[in-house]
């Protein structure tokens, strides 16, 4: 049987302790290159919005290119995002102040489950037509990287501005005069 001293004992325990924190930092650096690989930058100011093709929570449905001649907004939300819930009643009265002056507003539920998403709905009374992202599909193709993330596009379909971050009333309701009733 063979003998070993107090160093050597602490060695050899510490030796598998440093690969796992090899292999630890690996999976780290791998999982961030696939996700740069799969991720987009966020859309340009006067770059095409992608389309949009989604079934709403109520069995509806949401196509971008169904909008053309409309202002568009798209917010990317979530129901355990605490600015999202910040931002919930000031994003559903600009919806009824601007909805019969040719503005849709589309809400997009990121990473979460349909029945916390119309929970979520639910609780802020949002009327407009919201619906779940599969796979983040929708949210990719717009470079979302957080929530909540707000798109406006233009009558041609152009995004004319993205607001990362909680967004107020009085902040929309200016972008949307400028393409609403534009100088």
């Amino acid at each position: 049987m063979e003998t070993l001293t107090l160093p050597e004992k602490e060695t050899r325990r510490r030796l598998p302790q440093g690969w796992i924190a090899a292999g630890l930092i690996g999976i780290l650096v791998l999982a961030l290159l696939v996700y740069g690989l799969t991720s987009q930058a966020p859309l340009q100011v006067g770059s095409p919005a992608p389309e949009v093709g989604l079934t709403t929570l109520d069995g509806g449905s949401i196509s971008l290119a169904g909008q053309r001649g409309k202002v568009v907004v798209i917010n990317f939300f979530a129901s355990w995002c605490p600015p999202c819930r910040e931002e919930a009643a000031d994003i559903q009265q600009t919806w009824r102040d601007y909805e019969q002056r040719g503005v849709q507003f589309y809400g997009i539920a990121y990473r979460n489950a349909a029945s916390q998403a119309q929970a979520f709905l639910d609780e802020f009374g949002v009327t407009y037509p919201a619906a779940i992202d599969p796979g983040n599909r929708i949210a990719q193709a717009y470079g979302v990287t957080g929530v909540p993330e707000t798109f406006v596009i233009d009558q041609q379909g152009l995004l004319v501005r993205h607001f990362p971050g909680t967004i107020t009333r009085e902040q929309l309701s200016q972008e949307l005069e400028k393409l609403v009733h534009p100088d």
